[in-house]
């Protein structure tokens, strides 16, 4: 028989024993910040909480942003810098990788630059530098993003061409150039390399010949966007309000990158050369969308201004697809972590790996809708409560509209059940609208495509979709490079391309 015993138990004992174990989440007086010195958010999945967000209260105001195509992230950056510009009066200039920025700023009274279409860099342009030190950023970009550095020998010819291109039109490379002075380009550069070859007096003409050779690569007629006089000044664009320096209609690549990391380096000059501030504030926000190498190695400026840009005023936004393209040292300094859906377990480990959140946070990630995201911040001082929490969806200055494309009729219940294959892609409408136009499926008709989307709620079949976009005229090589971005299978593309259906009335 079992006997129950009274006791007498003083409540402040009571207190300290937890019957509740506190889900992950901040409490209020950490998440609700001065509406006047913070930027709403949305509020949290737990205890529907408003998140305001302060670089106040954090070790500094920069942010990575990661997420898949279609999960909300251009939408939050946009409200980001909006409300930014509200709240702080912050400028922004975004390093637009794929042009998915240019109609929204156009559409906010902001400046659209537009490199190869009328807008030139001349990287060797010194913005008050010193040449020595331009050089020695040239001289990094170079080897970001060619395998210049394992060959010593064209590493000294073209530095020794770079600055014997400044002394020739008068700079000394330990001074700071003066104001209105032009400076040399590329292909004074390449000029002097070929000088030297053509006097026949170099030791090893096929270590010229390749010098040359690679740095033609950047000043050929046609794409020579570096290697002609600039018609920008990126300095004072990172005061001009809302800045979108569209990359889009460059070559490749590397075209893009060498542009984002002159942008950056110069930014970074411009920061240092200002100096930094005894007050807080955040002056001007820095965007950097799908950039590639420029994020992911130690060499970039990206790394730099996240060291450095705190006491100047100067906030760091990146922002990717695939978090491997962001380098750790990024993830461990931003002050900010803003995690939307993620698809493949690679990156998910990846993140997880290098934010250290809990295995709870990373399956809320891995079934998060469009525009829900995981908020992971480091507190300037130690704290008792979690630095990870959850926002039930961004909510922006207009109602975020997803629209979802179905992939069900076109999978095997075994292929859902299994996840082998996803069951449907919901878009944000610009991200998709601008997906549209990336590709060139249907551009033409945009309009007719996102009313026949919302007549459906704004939901449709794949294949639906994509017989609509067929019947616009969408070609189906550009179809099949929009289904590959979305991550589908070459298998499954097949499927939906053969798949014989026409577009539903109802």
């Amino acid at each position: 028989m079992t006997i129950l015993r009274m006791q007498h138990i003083m409540s402040k004992e009571i207190a300290k024993r937890s019957f509740l174990s506190r889900p992950p989440e901040p409490p209020a007086s950490v998440l609700l910040n001065n509406p006047y010195e913070s930027i709403f958010i949305g509020n949290t999945k737990i205890f529907k909480v408003p998140f305001a967000w302060s670089y106040l209260n954090i070790t500094n105001p920069h942010i990575s942003v990661v997420g898949i195509t279609g999960s909300g992230k251009s939408y939050f950056v946009k409200t980001l810098l909006l409300r930014a510009s509200y709240v702080w009066n912050t400028n922004a200039i975004i390093i637009d990788w794929a042009g998915e920025y240019r109609s929204w700023v156009k559409q906010s009274g902001g400046i659209v630059v537009s490199l190869a279409k009328g807008d030139y860099i001349n990287i060797m342009d010194l913005s008050g530098m010193r040449p020595l030190d331009r050089t020695k950023q040239i001289m990094t970009s170079l080897e970001i993003l060619t395998d210049i550095s394992q060959y010593p020998e064209q590493l000294r010819l073209t530095e020794e061409a770079i600055e014997q291109a400044y002394l020739n039109l008068g700079f000394q490379l330990a001074e700071r150039a003066p104001e209105g002075k032009d400076a040399p380009t590329f292909k004074d550069a390449i000029a002097l390399l070929q000088e030297h070859l053509e006097e026949g007096t170099y030791e090893y003409p096929a270590e010229l010949e390749n010098t040359i050779y690679r740095l033609r690569q950047f000043a050929r007629e046609g794409e020579d966007y570096f290697a002609r006089k600039s018609t920008l000044d990126i300095a004072k664009l990172s005061t001009s309000g809302l800045v979108d320096i569209d990359l889009s209609s460059l070559a490749d690549d590397r075209f893009r990158a060498l542009a984002a990391l002159f942008i950056l380096q110069t930014l970074k000059e411009k920061m240092r050369m200002e100096g930094s501030m005894e007050s807080k504030g955040l002056k001007a926000i820095v965007v950097l969308d799908e950039a590639w190498k420029v994020a992911s190695d130690e060499k970039s400026d990206a790394i730099t201004i996240v060291r450095e840009g705190r006491k100047y005023q100067f906030g760091l936004i990146v922002a990717s697809q695939n978090p491997t393209d962001i380098h750790e040292a990024i993830f461990s300094n931003v002050g900010t972590n803003f995690i939307l859906r993620i698809k493949f377990e690679k990156f998910m480990n990846y993140i997880q790996g290098s934010l250290n959140f809990s295995n709870f946070i990373k399956k809320e990630i891995s079934e998060f809708g469009v525009g829900q995201v995981a908020v992971v911040m480091a507190f300037q001082t130690a704290i008792k409560f979690p630095e990870t929490f959850l926002i039930e969806k961004v909510k922006g200055e207009e109602p975020l509209y997803v629209y979802t494309i179905d992939m069900t009729d076109m999978l095997a219940e075994s292929e859902i059940s299994s996840g082998v294959a996803q069951k449907d892609y919901q878009f944000e409408k610009e991200e998709l609208k601008n997906m549209i136009l990336e590709y060139n499926i249907g551009g033409s008709n945009i309009e007719d495509l996102f009313s026949m989307l919302d007549e459906r709620k704004r939901t449709i079949p794949i294949h639906q979709f994509i017989n609509f976009i067929k019947q616009q005229g969408g070609a189906n090589e550009n179809i099949v490079e929009f289904l590959k971005s979305l991550g589908i299978t070459d298998q499954l593309i097949t499927r939906i391309m053969n798949a014989g259906y026409g577009v539903a009335s109802g």
